[in-house]
């Protein structure tokens, strides 16, 4: 594998800033199928399993990153992705969704409490982290239905008191955002109040970034959002937690989806990644069952992804 000197430069500015990490290796999963159906334990053990044994991976690739705590259809009934990480061995970067009114974010703390009561050790003992939202301030940013950076201060701290005297105390608190909105001054407070941050970054969707979003740039656009994340980040850990190249879907300026493209992806970006063991969640494992996406980011198509082969090569 060859990095340009460049690269290389910019990755050895982070190396401090995240020599705590545990180089887990993961994929990002929703509560709901792309029909709208709820997914069930058994629908969260499939992909754990799957992604398990992903070939040519060593089965490293153990943890989950979801997006909300509560199961598809219920109040605050914790999600069934808990039973089924413990099941598989699994384990867990949880997500409170925060771009709802508090009212309404108090059910996510509802079933964190109530996950905790209903698992105990045997859900704690594998969380990875917390993450309070996702892309909320971009979103916010973007078309006002997000959450403002005071409002999701404000969830991080009832999050931290919701875990305090609990099995989840001292499990690390964090907020997953787009690369651009932790570095812009305007957020800084949230990352006062967090642990870690927990970057989104898509060169695929970055055509006004130096060079052109041109699969052969990707690799350099990605490190310079991460090394601009890590300089804003006060000195903590970043994860990354959403990264990926389209495997079937329309052209974005001159990024072009497909099966050697999103394998040039991977070997660059997301084996650099691996080798300095950042925290990596990936997007995303299959492709939507149900229905068409556009584009389609899926490692596995939809269907049997135990059985069907990966759609590139996942070598390192």
């Amino acid at each position: 594998m060859h990095f340009s000197s460049t690269v290389l430069a910019l990755a050895a500015t982070f190396t401090a800033a995240n020599a705590a990490q545990k180089g887990y290796k993961g994929f990002n999963t929703g509560s709901t199928f792309s029909t709208g159906a709820n997914k069930q334990q058994v629908d969260f053990a499939y992909e754990m399993k799957a992604a398990q044994e992903l070939p040519n991976t060593d089965g490293a690739w153990t943890s989950v990153r979801l997006y909300t705590m509560i199961q598809g259809g219920t109040t605050d009934t914790p999600i069934s992705a808990i039973p089924a990480a413990i099941e598989t061995n699994s384990t867990l970067l949880l997500g409170l969704w925060a771009s709802e009114t508090s009212d309404v974010f108090q059910n996510e703390i509802n079933a964190l409490k109530n996950a905790i009561t209903q698992y105990g050790t045997a859900f704690t003992d594998i969380v990875t982290g917390i993450s309070v939202g996702s892309e909320d301030l971009y979103r916010a940013s973007i078309n006002g239905v997000g959450a403002t950076p005071d409002q999701v201060v404000d969830y991080i701290s009832q999050t931290r008191a919701a875990i305090k005297g609990t099995s989840l105390e001292g499990k690390p608190v964090g907020h997953v955002d787009t690369w651009d909105a932790f570095t812009a001054a305007a957020n800084t407070a949230v990352i006062s109040a967090i642990d870690f941050l927990g970057m989104d970054a898509y060169p695929y969707y970055q055509p006004s970034s130096p060079g052109g979003n041109a699969i052969g740039n990707a690799n350099t656009t990605f490190w310079k959002a991460y090394t601009d994340t890590v300089g804003a980040a006060q000195g903590k850990p970043v994860w990354i937690t959403e990264t990926g190249w389209p495997i079937v879907g329309d052209t974005d300026g001159a990024a072009v989806p497909g099966a050697d493209n999103a394998r040039t992806y991977w070997q660059e970006t997301i084996c650099h990644a691996l080798a300095n063991d950042i925290n990596m969640y990936y997007f995303q494992l299959q492709s939507s069952q149900g229905q068409v996406v556009n584009p389609d980011w899926g490692i596995k198509p939809a269907g049997d992804i135990v059985n069907e082969p990966a759609r590139f090569e996942l070598t390192c």
